[in-house]
């Protein structure tokens, strides 16, 4: 068997009245999922465990197979683990954004989608500035970076600073123990940002970072160790690259991926064709109907939801039809709402198709189309598409 996960990042939203009540999902043309809810059956899935952060992280985790709530540690090390940056016992990992702040506001917590080329010198001079023997600043990938601190207090409260998008941001700066080393560090960076050449000509400057979703090393069992599986993870997200690493899977880095529309997905796709050539796992994800809603941008998220659903969803479905025995798996890892620019850890619709999976008789893959489906939870999903013991 080939069995293959496809992510719509945060693709799942509310009803919006500029649709006449539709969801995005629902507004969108997407024949290709349709197909597999024809071909399939649609559900309804928890990522987020209650207590848990509504984050990408968690969310796909959890879509993974892994019991979040059992492993996670936060974001920090598992993006640290996509770039190879070994974490000691002592070392706390953070998350630190690039973003721009202006007027009292979160202006923009990606500054502009700043690309990987325009941050990584910034980093650098970064780590000059201000690295010592107990603080490291990494880059990473467009405006996803790391700060990592050793003996790091635990018990800080950081907000992700894509939860106050237009919002005042000195509300949320981060309280608890260590608060006065992060501060001090993002009040240092200010003006080594400042000092940029490239960062000031860009039309939305990094003016400040914002280290958040902290953690300490973790570790999982591999999919190979628990279901015998061989396979690869497909993003341009480090944070989904890094859990890839961690359940042992194969990294396939597409060039001109961008985490953003207009992404690579023909690299995408060929990266996934390479993968199942002598694999049988493949997680694909594609994050931009995640930040067109945390934009607060309906038109463009729908554009995502289209562009997943015409260069992604049916392009593996045309895959599908010449290779025999697979099993497809469609589905964001989690809400992200258009009103509140935020994810939600509402229950998410998933569709899903192929050998030993009986169709429920729908043929629309949508929030309504699964509203009266039980509830599943994501690790005995996973298991359930693993084993394809769908009755």
């Amino acid at each position: 068997m080939k069995h293959i996960i496809l992510v719509g990042d945060g693709m799942s939203d509310d009803p919006q009245p500029a649709l006449g009540g539709k969801t995005p999902l629902e507004a969108a043309a997407t024949p290709n999922m349709d197909r597999v809810a024809a071909s399939g059956r649609v559900g309804r899935l928890l990522t987020i465990p209650p207590g848990l952060p509504p984050g990408s992280d968690v969310a796909n985790l959890s879509l993974m197979g892994y019991d979040a709530a059992a492993n996670y540690q936060g974001r920090g090390p598992i993006e640290a683990a996509s770039i190879g940056v070994e974490l000691g016992p002592e070392d706390t990992a953070f998350r630190c954004n690039l973003l721009t702040l202006g007027g009292g506001l979160m202006t923009d917590y990606s500054a502009g989608h700043i690309t990987t080329g325009e941050s990584r010198p910034i980093l650098l001079e970064l780590q000059a500035a201000l690295g010592t023997d107990r603080v490291r600043f990494i880059p990473g990938v467009s405006y996803r970076h790391l700060t990592i601190i050793r003996d790091f207090p635990t018990g800080l409260d950081c907000t992700p600073p894509h939860d106050i998008s237009g919002q005042p941001w000195a509300p949320h700066l981060p309280k608890g123990p260590g608060r006065e080393l992060i501060l001090d560090l993002m009040e240092k960076a200010r003006p080594v940002l400042a000092a940029n050449e490239i960062n000031r000509k860009r039309k939305t400057p990094a003016t400040d970072i914002w280290p958040w979703g902290q953690g300490r090393a973790m570790k999982l069992r591999t999919l190979g160790q628990r279901f015998g599986l061989k396979g690869s993870v497909i993003s341009a997200v480090d944070l989904v690259r890094g859990l890839g690493k961690l359940a042992g899977l194969k990294v396939r880095l597409v060039p001109g991926a961008t985490g953003y529309l207009g992404t690579n997905y023909a690299g995408k796709i060929a990266a996934a064709k390479a993968a199942l050539t002598d694999e049988d796992f493949v997680y694909l994800h594609v994050e931009a109907p995640d930040e067109t809603s945390h934009e607060g941008d309906l038109a463009k998220k729908i554009q995502a939801i289209e562009e997943f659903d015409l260069n992604i969803v049916g392009e593996i479905l045309a895959l599908a039809e010449n290779v025999s025995g697979v099993r497809i798996l469609v589905a964001p890892d989690h809400a992200t709402k258009l009103q509140t620019k935020t994810h939600a850890a509402d229950p998410i619709p998933y569709v899903v198709c192929g050998p030993g999976i009986a169709r429920d008789g729908g043929s629309v893959y949508s929030e309504r189309a699964a509203e009266k489906a039980p509830i599943d939870r994501a690790v005995e999903l996973f298991e359930r598409f693993i084993r394809g013991s769908w009755a």
